[in-house]
């Protein structure tokens, strides 16, 4: 799946499954860009990898096109968008507020919808790849993260869209949609739900129990995503676009009404 020599840019690039695509990149052989709004993070990654640094918030006009300009600016191309910032909208439709429902969309849609419009141009003269990192909650809804799951199930729709489009002119477009992985991001929901069922088994007790129903019965890390997207935005998958690879270590394949027998050991 060899990159070598490509330019990619990653939108949420400082950290979990941004900070392993910037990695994983830079492995073999890519120019890597990472972006994001907080610049620790983003040096962080750049330190351990040689990427390039760019600060910015990819849900601004302004902002995405500067960054895309900076990067030909530096690289005279741009291969592969891997749209990946996200976060917000951890509330039921009741519980969520006008500012609480505008920076979920603007986190995870805007942020793909913006910095790719931006990027798009670039792509079509080098017959790019974009992937957009959705979700499981981009099929199916978990409790209370209306905001959340309204947004990723748009960027499948953003993700299909762009193959349409923009496939007559060369460019490919994938979305991924990962279940539990290792990030800072899901630590925290894990302190959360440690918290609410009365345990104080650290994050290792609470990833297993989150994960007791998948069949594979763990969590992945961010470098097993990672791994998917390069995939997406590699030679290898140069006839798959608008496709979504559902990367959750089998959940979406239990069949919920039947867990109940199991549990009875039939």
């Amino acid at each position: 799946m060899s990159t070598e020599n490509s330019v990619v840019a990653i939108t949420g690039g400082g950290t979990g499954i941004g900070a392993a695509v910037a990695r994983d990149y830079a492995g073999e052989g890519a120019e890597v860009v990472v972006l994001g709004r907080r610049r620790e993070p983003l040096d962080k990654v750049a330190a351990g990898t040689g990427a390039h640094v760019i600060t910015c918030d990819a849900s601004e006009r302004d902002d995405a096109e500067r960054a895309v300009a900076e990067i030909i600016g530096r690289f005279g191309r741009l291969d592969v968008v891997v749209a990946n910032a996200g976060g917000h909208g951890l509330s039921s439709v009741t519980e969520t507020g006008d500012e609480e429902w505008e920076l979920a969309l603007r986190s995870n849609l805007s942020s793909a919808f913006v910095f790719c419009r931006a990027a798009l141009p670039s792509l079509v003269e080098t017959g790019g790849r974009v992937v957009v990192v959705s979700s499981l909650a981009g099929l199916f809804a978990g409790p209370n993260v209306a905001g959340y799951t309204v947004a990723k199930h748009a960027l499948i729709g953003l993700t299909r869209s762009m193959a349409r489009d923009y496939g007559p002119r060369g460019v490919r477009a994938n979305a991924v949609c990962p279940g539990w992985v290792r990030t800072p991001m899901a630590d925290g929901e894990m302190d959360q739900f440690a918290a609410a069922a009365g345990f104080d088994g650290g994050h290792d007790e609470a990833y297993r129990r989150v994960t007791a129903e998948v069949p594979l019965r763990r969590a992945a890390e961010p470098g097993e995503i990672a791994s998917v997207i390069r995939f997406l935005a590699s030679p290898e998958s140069s006839y798959i676009t608008g496709a979504v690879l559902v990367a959750d270590g089998g959940a979406h394949a239990v069949d919920l009404p039947t867990l109940a027998f199991e549990r009875a050991g039939m």
